[in-house]
């Protein structure tokens, strides 16, 4: 398994990184139930294949993943690189500090390799994470809340910083405070590159790595769906279907005729490459020097094994261009950002 630098630390991230979204996960949460032998087995199974990097956050499955992912771990933890996020809504110092803690005892370890807020710092960020009005009123200091980072780092409790879903403006409020910023974990797909445009460059200007999320668009790009109406409700929330889909917020017209001509187009790509979609999708990601590490779940052994399978696959330029040809209508109708739940007015993300 290929290992990249971790913009300029001394972190060397798996080129596939697992993501654990899934793990701890019960009936009534979004992935449904997940068996804590089958995540044993999927961890202990990448670690033997040289994964090294495991991603959560506290907000996953409501501490659930993370508690999980620290049973799977123990007796193993310095063989892997955990990054762990919190919620905007607790980045005031006391309450970082504590839930920086939280986390630490969830995961059954002393200090976290990469800790990152999970979204930017704002009030429209922050109502996403609470119902606490005073908070959303007077969210926590981006100031204040690197701050307090920068300790925790001093004290041993986190090795490293890193963002979520920041946009350019943001990222630079951040580095301003003098954090030293080593990753920025962003959506990346052949359906999700608004981050290209504008937040790639600085993130290689600054020497920070990135961590790409959302590969396979929730199994969009896995080809297993060939019409708009057999997406599930869950999986089409964001900017690329119709705003009146059920459980969306944009509320703008999407892009789904653009979004299934690039699917087909990528079908065939697939089909006369004789890979499967999810394989094109995967090793696309991967084939950009500027990715860090490129995130997937599994929950069994098997799609482990498969998504490394993908992820080692070497695309020549030619069939990159391609790809991204049959891609460029979508970013052209959703422009440049990471934020693909809101409307290009209410982004989260600047």
């Amino acid at each position: 398994m290929e290992k990249r630098q971790c913009g300029n630390s001394d972190l060397e991230l798996s080129l596939l990184g697992i993501g654990s979204w899934t793990f701890g996960s019960s009936g009534d949460d979004y992935w449904g139930p997940q068996d804590q032998k089958d995540v044993d087995a999927v961890v202990h199974r990448a670690l033997e294949l040289g994964c090294n990097y495991f991603d959560t956050a506290e907000v996953y499955n409501q501490g659930a993943s993370e508690k999980s992912l620290g049973q799977a771990l123990k007796g193993r933890r310095q063989q892997a690189l955990i990054g762990s996020k919190i919620n905007p809504s607790n980045t005031a110092p006391e309450t970082l500090r504590r839930h920086c803690q939280a986390s630490l005892d969830r995961l059954q370890t002393d200090y976290l390799d990469i800790y990152m807020v999970h979204w930017p710092i704002h009030p429209h960020s922050v109502r996403h994470f609470t119902d606490d009005e005073s908070i959303i009123a007077h969210p926590p200091s981006v100031e204040g809340a690197f701050e307090t980072l920068m300790a925790l780092q001093k004290e041993g409790k986190i090795r490293h910083i890193g963002v979520s879903n920041f946009g350019v403006q943001q990222l630079q409020e951040a580095l301003a405070t003098g954090a030293e910023i080593i990753l920025e974990e962003l959506p990346y797909s052949l359906l999700m590159r608004g981050i290209e445009p504008e937040i790639l460059p600085l993130c290689r200007e600054k020497q920070i790595g990135i961590l790409a999320y959302m590969p396979l668009m929730q199994g969009v790009l896995t080809g297993k769906y060939q019409t708009p109406q057999e997406i599930p409700a869950s999986r089409s929330r964001t900017r690329h279907f119709d705003g009146t889909r059920a459980g969306s917020r944009h509320g703008e017209e999407g892009c789904e005729s653009e979004l299934f001509a690039a699917l087909r187009e990528i079908r065939a790509i697939a089909l006369e490459q004789n890979l499967e979609m999810g394989d094109l999708a995967l090793a696309w990601c991967a084939a950009n020097p500027a990715i860090t590490s490129v995130l997937a779940g599994a929950r069994q052994i098997e799609q482990l094994e498969a998504n490394i399978r993908s992820i080692q696959l070497q695309l020549d330029d030619e069939l990159i261009e391609r790809l991204n040809k049959a891609t460029e209508p979508v970013l052209e109708k959703l422009g440049p950002g990471p934020d693909y739940y809101e409307s290009k007015m209410q982004s989260r993300s600047w």
